[in-house]
């Protein structure tokens, strides 16, 4: 069995086996109510998250969300009123989301061979899912396919691409005694329980794909969000928790750090767009802080 083919059933296989009965469903998705009523740490670090996207809210387009396990990015833009329709590889979850009235529509899809027409949304969104796939350019490839205007991906950030010491650093290590800097780097090769290695994104990579397709634009913004741990699962996103005290003065040094350049943020969210897009848009995305990077033109395309 290939590679890609074992990845495919175990992440479609992956709730039925963490979610095995109805009573277990239920509890997870009373659990994400719960979050959202209370405004607990775990829906303030999704929030955070979420809201990379306002500045494409502001006019109404419609969205395909893929891997949404349960479909509550789907619900992100459903409440806004925005046209949405959830995938994933997985149909675990959709169904019950949809009859909770959580979402209006959703289709159970491998984004490697998504069942869409060409252009057939707006925008296309992936969030926390990418670094699961398999072959995540093939997967990138058919959401740029069915999208109209672009695909925002909200990723873990790749270290390495921003921090050039520890590159110099792997580079001296590795022409030694390339197993030598694993010690260290413990990540260096990042695997999850279910089976994927985890691809993280970089900006340069980001480009390049997008020029290799001759799109004209891209943007990104990075946040610092990695907070989530068990034990905060019922704590308040506010100053009465002590928790949520010691994640915002750990935001704060992270963001210092960032600020000058001696981290790379934590998340990153990239943009691909297929046209230039509205001023109404480009104004929205600079007021949030997006780099934007405008493309020359192929002097050689034909």
């Amino acid at each position: 069995m290939s590679n890609e083919k074992r990845s495919h059933e175990a992440h479609s296989e992956w709730y039925e086996v963490q979610y095995a009965t109805k009573e277990a469903k239920d509890k997870a998705i009373e659990l994400w109510e719960y979050d959202e009523k209370h405004n607990t740490i775990n829906h303030w670090i999704h929030q955070r998250m979420l809201r990379l996207t306002d500045p494409f809210v502001t006019e109404q387009k419609s969205w395909l969300t893929v891997g949404d396990g349960y479909g509550f990015d789907a619900n992100h833009f459903y409440r806004k009123g925005l046209d949405v329709t959830a995938t994933d590889i997985s149909g675990t979850f959709l169904p019950l989301s949809q009859s909770r009235g959580f979402l209006d529509k959703y289709s159970v899809e491998n984004v490697e061979k998504l069942t869409f027409e060409d252009n057939s949304y707006d925008y296309v969104f992936c969030k926390e899912a990418y670094h699961h796939f398999p072959r995540p350019y093939l997967g990138v490839y058919e959401m740029l396919r069915v999208a109209r205007e672009a695909i925002i991906l909200v990723e873990p950030h790749d270290p390495i691409s921003k921090m050039p010491f520890l590159l110099a650093l792997r580079n001296i290590f590795d022409r030694f005694d390339t197993t030598l800097l694993q010690k260290y780097w413990k990540n260096r090769y990042s695997f999850e329980e279910v089976g994927n290695y985890v691809f993280k994104l970089s900006e340069r990579e980001m480009d390049k794909l997008a020029n290799g397709m001759g799109l004209p634009m891209v943007a990104f913004k990075g946040i610092n969000n990695s907070y989530y741990h068990p034990s905060y699962s019922k704590e308040k996103a506010d100053d009465s928790s002590e928790a949520f005290r010691k994640i915002k003065r750990k935001l704060a040094f992270h963001n210092f750090l960032t600020r000058f350049s001696l981290m790379p943020s934590q998340l990153l969210c990239a943009v691909i767009f297929k046209k230039m897009p509205s001023e109404k848009v480009m104004a929205a995305m600079r007021q949030e802080g997006f780099q934007i990077h405008i493309f020359p033109p192929n002097p050689y395309a034909r």
